[in-house]
């Protein structure tokens, strides 16, 4: 099996129902982004990875891109691994309390206009033929590939930190969690 990784994006400049709906990363993203890339480049050549993939949101091409750059490739976007969807219905002042009742419950609970166990398993099928990719992606995101490989229907099996580094192992065919990210030690997403 080769390694793959999943990286939650830096710290954002503005948070949920801020002015800005897809917002950048602030000074200390930016520093995590260029440490999410010297880790990275710092693995063995076994481990390394040769592609760099990112959500479409902001927060995760800017923590991708210096990662691109030193491996001197083109970042591959990828909605599928992406920010959880807002129902239709929900208005984006409203998305902070929608996300908080959903991660006090489990993936089959989740209530919106769209089937989210099933979200969550085609974000993990995404990654299956990604080996030697670090993938740029989001809190909830990496949750669900976690909380899958866990066996855990529970949304949140564990907090990701801004830039935590969760380590995966693909065939191909089969995917397999190593080692779960640095975690938050804040209640603040």
């Amino acid at each position: 099996m080769a390694r793959l990784y999943m990286i939650r994006h830096g710290k954002p400049s503005a948070t949920w129902g801020g002015d800005d709906d897809d917002p950048g990363l602030d000074e200390a993203g930016q520093a995590q982004a260029l440490a999410a890339r010297d880790w990275l480049m710092a693995r063995p050549a076994g481990e390394r990875v040769s592609r760099v993939v990112s959500s479409p949101l902001r927060r995760c091409r800017e923590t991708a891109q210096p990662t691109a750059e030193a491996l001197g490739v083109k970042l591959e976007i990828d909605a599928r691994v992406g920010e959880i969807p807002t129902p239709k219905g929900i208005a984006p002042a409203e998305r902070g309390a929608w996300l908080r009742e959903a991660f006090a419950g489990t993936w089959k609970g989740v209530k919106g206009d769209l089937d989210y166990d099933q979200w969550r398993r085609e974000i993990a099928a995404s990654l299956l033929p990604r080996s030697g990719t670090a993938v740029f992606s989001h809190y909830v995101a990496t949750n669900a590939v976690v909380s899958l490989l866990l066996g855990d229907p529970r949304v949140l099996a564990f907090r990701p930190d801004h830039a935590s580094i969760t380590v995966l192992e693909t065939d191909g065919g089969k995917l397999r969690l190593i080692k779960k990210g640095r975690e938050a030690t804040t209640g603040v997403l």
